[in-house]
């Protein structure tokens, strides 16, 4: 499979609970050309009052909160994130979780939504390949990625990455918009992106 000069970041996150606002791990992957060049892993103190840790998510990725009770909360990494994403396309399995995730959490802490397009890899998994299922584990086998740590936050990311990075290889392109297209598969956008975005397809609508 021949290298794909895609560049986009890849993100995933854990909550410590059923609520959007409650991140407590990200996992980011940056793909330049391609190839993964740079990843960051962070805990997160998720913002009261969503800093309740539920016993399911407790057991799905195993992160507690005394695991997180002395990190930085998401108003001190939402500048790390910015400078780590730039203006990248956010690609994530599932990315209506991740940007919801994002959204959420960052009014919870009073700032501003940021701005960015985003690209769901598990759709576009549905488009490439012809799986039984197309959970993140069995996509990213299909993408020639395997044996790693599902609900890390951080493999989660590299997983997703491989996947879209083998996605546009298989589908003969070399950018995001493109694989975009011909997997006819919708960007989203959270931030000032998703109001204009919004605004130009439906017209003035209440915010979601």
């Amino acid at each position: 499979m021949h290298s794909v000069p895609v560049d986009f970041t890849a993100i995933d996150f854990e909550t410590a609970n059923p609520s959007s606002a409650s991140a407590c791990s990200v996992g980011l992957v940056k793909v330049r050309d391609g190839v993964v060049v740079d990843r960051l892993h962070r805990y997160i103190r998720p913002p009261f009052p969503h800093d309740e840790f539920s016993e399911w998510n407790v057991r799905v990725h195993g992160i507690t909160r005394d695991m997180v009770e002395r990190e930085a909360g998401w108003a001190e990494l939402l500048p790390v994130f910015r400078d780590f994403a730039g203006a990248d396309v956010l690609v994530a399995h599932n990315a209506g979780f991740d940007m919801r995730v994002i959204a959420a959490t960052t009014e919870a802490v009073g700032l501003d939504v940021p701005d960015h397009r985003s690209l769901c890899s598990l759709q576009v998994a549905r488009k490439t390949y012809h799986l039984e299922s197309y959970r993140l584990p069995v996509a990213a086998m299909a993408a020639g990625f395997e044996g790693f740590s599902h609900h890390d936050a951080l493999a989660d990311a590299e997983a997703c990455a491989a996947i879209m990075v083998h996605a546009a290889a298989r589908h003969d392109v070399d950018d995001l918009d493109r694989l975009a297209h011909v997997t006819r598969v919708a960007f989203g956008a959270i931030g000032q992106a998703a109001t204009a975005t919004r605004k130009a397809t439906h017209g003035p609508m209440a915010l979601q």
